[in-house]
């Protein structure tokens, strides 16, 4: 009998490791770029700011936003990478607390007339969908893994609040293609231009061409992750061109 349970309970942990490996197995290939190192925001700066604010805390390999430590009166802490990407694959973990919400952009153009990244830069959605309002509003549109507002997942495999989810995000303008794996399953795919874009951004609150006159306009910009005011943290965050 000991023999059967301990060869069970080694199946178990040799399933478990290899489901957790599949949403890391392309991490294994050539040409991933660690765009935070684990112990410093080295590479990020906050957006039309220099620097980054103490409520950005790095440690022990996990990037973590703490609005309790935002000074008064002090409202910009979205951080954007330094480097700027066109074409490529984002490997990012995030954690979000319960009923927070949050957010990775890419495409995030800085301008010193436009204060906050979602007005240039199209976001992958971070929320916990059991808790927060917003995630009930626009329902699928708005939940965790969304191209926020635009294209909605197709799955359910988000995992609660307080447990660490995992994102690939692939952008390829050279086949006009971009998509979303969470937790090693494919929730959506999208173009990235042209007609059926142009028609997503048409049927969304990014049509207001006064406040979002200069969304999703160019390919190349940086990569982006929301302040919205809710604890967030973010880990193994790795990128490659393609």
């Amino acid at each position: 009998m000991k023999n059967i349970i301990a060869f069970l309970l080694m199946m178990f942990l040799f399933l478990s490791n290899e489901n957790n490996n599949e949403y890391f197995i392309h991490e294994n290939s050539d040409n991933w770029e660690s765009l935070f190192d684990g112990k410093t925001l080295n590479g990020w700066h906050r957006y039309n700011r220099r620097g980054v604010k103490s409520v950005w805390i790095a440690k022990k390999g996990v990037l973590t936003f703490d609005p309790n430590l935002i000074p008064k009166g002090d409202y910009v802490h979205a951080l954007v990478t330094d480097k700027i990407f066109k074409s490529f694959q984002l490997s990012i973990e995030w954690n979000i607390s319960e009923g927070g919400n949050s957010g990775i952009f890419w495409g995030v153009q800085e301008d010193e007339n436009l204060s906050k990244p979602y007005l240039t830069a199209p976001e992958i959605q971070i929320i916990d969908n059991e808790r927060h309002p917003d995630a009930k509003e626009k329902p699928k549109f708005h939940q965790a893994g969304a191209v926020y507002d635009l294209v909605e997942p197709n799955k359910e495999v988000c995992k609660p609040a307080g447990q660490w989810n995992h994102f690939l995000l692939t952008i390829d303008h050279s086949i006009n293609k971009g998509s979303v794996k969470l937790n090693g399953t494919k929730i959506l795919e999208f173009p990235l231009s042209g007609e059926k874009w142009d028609s997503l951004i048409a049927n969304s609150k990014f049509s207001d061409e006064c406040e979002y006159k200069k969304f999703a306009k160019l390919k190349s910009g940086k990569i982006g992750l929301q302040d919205h005011g809710n604890k967030v943290s973010f880990r193994n965050i790795k990128i490659r061109r393609l």
